[in-house]
């Protein structure tokens, strides 16, 4: 089943806790590679992510319980890894790319294939993890393959990032928690995910300085611990669920520890008419105005812009154009991350949407649409298919949402969830 059928047009109502973030598990399931104590998770999502790097575990002779209904995990690495960390790396994973610093540095050895479309991993993505690696000492054998090995513990470093990316912050965290001497990276994104990462690798026995800000410090520990960490509540859902709540004409309440993170995000969404009331543990959406906040320089669009951490995240962007297809006014969506991120707004045509693809990175969202339901297709983008489960749950009449399965990899019992709120919407 991996299309999403939608009957719009129905309030939800009621109150709701958020999954663990997606973006924080896994990188904080590949730094217990790097110590064979046990390491205990909570409020572990149930994300198909996760059961994979679980197979992995189990694969290299890991101990891994994990209990579902209570959302632990509890992970114990041998103490020598042997061939099969390499052999078995999971490389089909995105986020398998923060494996790569745990085995060079329990292993000394890492070594995969790159045909010629690019690593599995991701062409991108690849080039600033291995830069990283080999700035730590790591050399690399020439060949097509990606063949790196790591003789000894290495010296610690100061790098200068090309642009503040997520995984390669994690990269860097990782390698740099055992390296010797203190290391320092400048441009280092801030994400909370990033954070969580920080405190957990603390909480092992590194130093890290500057969390949460742009220049992380890094003293090494020869030797890493254990850990007993919560991953944090996902941001993305706790939006996520309001914005549906809102534009649905219902109440939802969202009870959450991570109202620290969020001030911006409820902004930009209210100035699309979402209202919302706080309380130090929750947030709740209270009603939907339609109306777009007009800014006061004359002549000027509405804009919602995406960029690194601190600022709005690009990953809440298709949430913001779910809700902005049934505003009054006109608003410019502007992802300044990631180029070619908004191909899918012809999706929103069959609803009835009129909107303006201007280029790669900007989207103008016209206002007074007349929806209608319809059949639309979602890329294998998670947000996007909660972008267009946004707009078709406040049109009345059925929808369908094709190939809305990668929904699965981030949002546990997210349909469950949905429904208990009231919502119709079903997998079929």
């Amino acid at each position: 089943m991996t299309d999403l059928v939608v009957n719009g047009g129905r309030p939800l109502n009621g109150t709701l806790r958020p999954n663990g973030n997606k973006n924080a598990v896994l990188p904080m399931l590949c730094a217990t590679l790097l110590t064979d104590a046990p390491v205990r998770l909570s409020n572990v999502p149930d994300i198909t992510d996760l059961e994979k790097f679980i197979e992995y575990f189990r694969s290299i002779g890991s101990d891994v319980a994990h209990d579902q209904q209570a959302a632990t995990l509890t992970v114990r690495h041998p103490t020598t890894l042997t061939d099969d960390a390499i052999e078995r790396l999971p490389l089909r994973i995105r986020s398998a790319i923060m494996l790569l610093a745990p085995i060079l540095l329990r292993h000394g050895h890492l070594r995969f294939d790159v045909d010629a479309k690019g690593c599995a991993l991701g062409i991108r993505e690849i080039d600033p993890h291995i830069a990283i690696l080999r700035t730590f000492g790591a050399e690399m054998a020439p060949g097509d393959a990606v063949d790196l090995t790591l003789r000894d513990r290495p010296a610690a470093q100061a790098i200068w990032a090309e642009y503040a990316s997520v995984t390669a912050t994690e990269t860097f965290l990782l390698i740099a928690s055992m390296a010797e001497g203190t290391s320092v990276l400048t441009n280092a994104a801030s994400e909370p995910h990033v954070q969580a990462l920080c405190h957990m690798l603390v909480e092992m026995g590194a130093t890290i300085d500057g969390i949460g800000t742009s220049r992380l410090s890094v003293t090494g520990a020869a030797t890493l611990g254990g850990a007993d960490r919560r991953v944090p509540d996902d941001h993305h859902e706790v939006a996520t669920f309001l914005a549906l709540g809102g534009v649905s004409g219902g109440r939802v309440t969202v009870e959450t520890d991570i109202l620290g993170e969020m001030p911006l995000i409820l902004d930009q969404f209210a100035k699309l008419g979402l209202q919302f009331e706080t309380t130090p543990d929750s947030v709740t959406v209270t009603g939907w105005t339609r109306e777009v906040t007009q800014p006061l320089t004359a002549q000027m669009t509405p804009k919602i812009e995406a960029a690194p951490w601190p600022y709005f995240p690009a990953d809440l962007l298709p949430q913001a154009i779910g809700v902005s297809v049934g505003c009054r006014g006109d608003v410019m969506f502007w992802n300044k991350v990631y180029e070619g991120a908004m191909g899918w707004s012809a999706e929103l045509g069959k609803f009835g949407v009129r909107c303006h693809l201007s280029d790669p990175h900007r989207l103008i969202v016209f206002g007074e649409s007349r929806l209608k339901p319809a059949e639309v297709e979602a890329p294998y983008i998670i947000r996007v298919v909660v972008g267009l489960l946004i707009a078709a749950i406040q049109i009345d009449g059925t929808s369908r949402i094709l190939n809305a399965d990668p929904i699965r990899r981030a949002h546990p019992r997210f349909i469950e969830n949905l429904t208990a709120l009231g919502a119709d919407i079903r997998w079929e």
